[in-house]
């Protein structure tokens, strides 16, 4: 098991020192410099050094996803994988190349997917499941939206549900005007029990007051037209 503090310590090794400004232009159209953000072998030498490069296996190989709102384009179409990461340095040294959740133009999304599944809920693996959602006032977005998922990212690399890592598919963080989204994606929502438990370690692992409520959706009720209150079955 990979544990958080494991993940961290590896932080000031491959920080890559880029300005906010030199993010920018290099993320500026994420789909059309997809090459910008392609990490290597040979990039982490030059982060390191020349001496081996001593890697740390993730559990599970992830891929991050970027989502630009091209309306000329379909959903799908604009559905976009950055890279897919099986390292504890591949995933700091992708972390350390793109911008941040909350200096992306609204309408974008990332999402970050276990090896194979597509971030959409008609994947065969994702269709059985359902999503912890936590919203966002665009007044928080400052203060909360880049911690939130960067812990989330951390939750499932470190696969932090323990026994219940097997029901983690995903996590999406939607950018909008209006206000902003993050979603853990879990795999069946048939296991109520493992369902529970994981809303409640994200509650605690995001410091969410007690007293605020986060709601589960099934995903084959969200695509029925009824009342978005009454799509979500759990809640802790």
């Amino acid at each position: 098991m990979l544990f958080r503090s494991a993940i961290e310590t590896r932080v000031s090794h491959i920080e890559v020192e880029t300005s906010a400004d030199e993010k920018r232009d290099k993320l500026g159209d994420l789909v059309d410099q997809m090459d910008n953000v392609k990490i290597t072998d040979t990039d982490l030498v030059g982060l390191n050094g020349p001496e081996k490069i001593v890697k740390h296996p993730l559990q599970n190989s992830w891929t991050l996803w970027f989502f630009k709102n091209d309306k000329a384009r379909s959903w799908e179409e604009n559905q976009k994988p950055i890279i897919t990461v099986n390292t504890v340095e591949d995933f700091w040294s992708l972390y350390n190349h793109i911008e941040v959740a909350s200096k992306l133009p609204p309408g974008s999304d990332y999402s970050l997917f276990k090896e194979g599944i597509f971030p959409d809920w008609e994947d065969k693996r994702n269709q059985p499941g359902g999503r912890w959602i936590i919203n966002l006032d665009k007044r928080q977005r400052a203060e909360h939206l880049d911690n939130y998922w960067l812990e989330i990212l951390f939750f499932l690399i470190g696969e932090h549900a323990d026994q219940y890592a097997f029901q983690v598919n995903g996590a999406v963080v939607n950018v909008r005007g209006k206000g902003d989204k993050l979603a853990i994606w879990l795999a069946d929502a048939t296991h109520g029990d493992s369902i529970i438990r994981i809303g409640k370690m994200l509650k605690e692992r995001l410091g969410i007051d007690p007293g605020e409520r986060i709601g589960f959706n099934i995903h084959n009720e969200e695509k029925s037209k009824s009342s978005s209150l009454k799509k979500q079955k759990f809640y802790v």
